[in-house]
């Protein structure tokens, strides 16, 4: 069925944290969660699972944390559904397996980059009040 939990939203939050911070030096997942008001314990077992799928990779120490193993314009916003919350529409029929597939086209083709640049655009909107 069509099932996204937390998890990926979530994780997206921190990644686009990780990619408006530049991605390339480690960034303390500490300040990932605390930034994006994300549970710090949570957002260690999403990470966790990044990891071991080449999205991120970690380091440890005073200076370690995160950062993109794989750059971010690589990694799709269904990639990290799937990993997180297994496959999108999975044992959907009909119009439910019509939805699924409109979702998983949406999220294919939109990445980590897209999203950080949106924000990034949307953060840079000026307000005019009169």
């Amino acid at each position: 069925m069509l099932s996204i939990t937390t998890k990926s939203p979530y994780a997206l939050k921190a990644l686009t944290e990780l990619g408006r911070q530049g991605g390339e030096t480690p960034v303390p997942i500490g300040e990932l969660a605390r930034q994006r008001g994300i549970p710090v314990q949570f957002l260690e077992q999403l990470f966790a699972v990044l990891r071991r799928a080449g999205l991120l990779k970690s380091q440890r120490g005073v200076k370690g944390g995160y950062a993109f193993a794989k750059p971010p314009a690589e990694i799709t916003v269904l990639e990290i559904v799937e990993l997180l919350d297994g496959p999108l529409g999975g044992g959907s029929e009909g119009i439910f397996l019509e939805a699924a597939n409109a979702a998983r086209a949406v999220l294919a083709k939109t990445t980590v980059a897209d999203v950080v640049e949106e924000e990034r655009k949307s953060a840079g909107v000026a307000m005019y009040y009169i």
